[in-house]
């Protein structure tokens, strides 16, 4: 009886050495393996796999052309796996004719303000985002940090700066929203906007902004001259 993949070392199990490792470090019948989830008792997910790929020359090209009749003649592929398996298959091909989506620029106060209004312009509660930036400033993803109340929201500056470091970001702008429609920073806005720049600037981050959205205008730290 083959050993189970439950048996083998944490390292080498494809779910973790993907978590652990990323995906890029797998090979194809251990991301497969991942798919299908298990094998038979004979044979794990990874050495089923590794069986289909070899009698497709190790070409994915080939296996996404094989039908589901074709797959399930393999012991421990039912039509499940089977559909699963070709499915995986045509989004790897509808991945390779797709362009890659273009970052948004986010260089000044007017782009933050163009993404972040829509999302805040009718909000009755202060909420917290960060953008994260790549070294062009172009939008790498952005994260709500908090949801407060009518006139506060809580910035919490670890939760930033460590998504920051996860995201591969280097330049950093923080956002929120004033539902009094007052542009104007309260003094609580001066400090958080002081204990992040400060925290960036350990963390060799640039913190590019904070921006405040108010409904039809915004304040910006940056173009005031306060950072």
């Amino acid at each position: 009886m083959k050993m189970s993949i439950n048996n083998w070392a944490e390292e080498d199990r494809p779910r973790e050495k993907l978590e652990m490792k990323g995906a890029e470090a797998l090979s194809d019948a251990e991301l497969l393996a991942i798919l299908i989830g298990s094998g038979t008792p004979s044979k794990n997910a990874v050495d089923l796999m590794r069986e289909i790929l070899n009698s497709c020359s190790d070409n994915l090209n080939t296996l996404g052309k094989m039908s589901i009749k074709e797959l399930m003649l393999f012991n421990g592929i039912g039509k499940a796996k089977a559909i699963t398996i070709l499915a995986a298959c045509e989004l790897g091909k509808r991945r390779q004719v797709s362009q890659a989506e273009e970052r948004k620029d986010m260089s000044n106060a007017g782009c933050v303000y163009d993404l972040m209004h829509p999302l805040m312009r009718d909000l009755d509660k202060e909420e917290a985002w960060t953008l994260y930036l790549d070294r062009k400033c172009r939008l790498i993803k952005k994260m709500r940090i908090s949801t407060g109340g009518i006139s506060g929201t809580l910035m919490d500056v670890r939760i930033m700066i460590k998504e920051a470091i996860m995201c591969n970001s280097t330049v950093m702008i923080a956002v929120h929203n004033h539902p009094s429609n007052n542009m104007q920073p309260s003094g609580e806005d001066d400090r958080v906007t002081a204990r992040i720049k400060k925290a960036c600037e350990t963390m060799d981050i640039h913190f590019l902004d904070h921006v405040i959205i108010c409904d039809g205008g915004y304040y910006s730290y940056r173009e005031r001259g306060k950072l």
